[in-house]
């Protein structure tokens, strides 16, 4: 779904009772919403479970970015698509999880719109993502060769080699050579810019950090550092899985996630 009552929203889809508290899960760089397809059946038991598209990945226009050009894009961007979402959909207040670049999305909505997020799970995500000119180079070389250099690359660090050469990685990786290269390029250039150590402290929102304990892309140490800043963060550690860890070691992160939403305030 891309409009709700006339209002272009990010490509998305509900699943749960409409009366269930929502949650809204967000999808790492270069996946798609199906990225959380291994937990979003379980989720939709407890809760109405909204999922979206970043732009230019699965059914999200690219044009929903508000200027693209290089080096224009940040995650205040993608997180004001996911407000004018709730919006649309008549939710004033939710819980809130996210892979990796959906992880900083949710991370800036809780500092910057206490208000809205009851309750935060950072998965495989980071409050700095690195080096600015690693993604900037990134940007630079999907604007000029597309993604297929980045896609052949991306088993390796979305996984771990156990798991790289099974046909659900394949698919995932599939998945990524469809993305809009400009859109993928902006949303690197948002992660280039991306720094909210400095605002850890200001998360009041219950908050669970999940790691891949083999993850080279948001090593436990990023997690640590998460749950060292946030007040009253707990953090779960994922054995056998990479960046990805929802998709390769599904049981694990569903534990964990249902154990902190059953933990909110309210909950039995």
């Amino acid at each position: 779904m891309t409009a709700v009552a006339g209002h272009a929203v990010l490509y998305h889809r509900v699943d749960g009772p409409r009366s269930a508290p929502p949650l809204i899960l967000g999808p790492s760089l270069g996946t798609t919403m199906d990225v959380w397809a291994p937990q979003a059946a379980a989720l939709a038991r407890s809760h109405r479970v909204v999922r979206w598209d970043l732009p230019g990945h699965g059914g999200s226009p690219p044009e929903l970015l508000p200027d693209v050009a290089a080096g224009a894009t940040t995650v205040a961007d993608l997180g004001r698509l996911v407000l004018g979402l709730a919006d649309a959909l008549g939710i004033e207040r939710f819980s809130y999880a996210g892979v990796s670049l959906g992880g900083a999305v949710g991370a800036w909505l809780a500092v910057h719109h206490p208000a809205r997020v009851a309750s935060l799970a950072l998965v495989c995500s980071s409050a700095r993502f690195g080096e600015p000119g690693t993604w900037r180079e990134r940007a630079a070389l999907v604007r000029a060769e597309g993604l297929g250099p980045v896609a052949g690359t991306a088993a390796g660090r979305w996984f771990t080699p156990a798991f790289a050469g099974t046909p659900v990685a394949a698919a995932v990786v599939a998945v990524l050579r469809t993305v809009d290269a400009g859109a993928y390029a902006a949303c690197c250039d948002a992660l280039a810019a991306y720094d909210l150590r400095a605002d850890l402290p200001r998360v009041t929102a219950p908050t669970l950090v999940v790691a891949g304990r083999e993850d080279p892309v948001t090593p436990p140490a990023h997690a640590r550092e998460l749950v060292d800043g946030i007040p009253g963060a707990a953090l779960a550690e994922i054995p056998h899985a990479a960046h990805l860890a929802g998709v390769e070691r599904p049981a694990p992160v569903l534990a964990a996630l249902l154990g902190h939403l059953r933990e909110l305030p309210g909950k039995p």
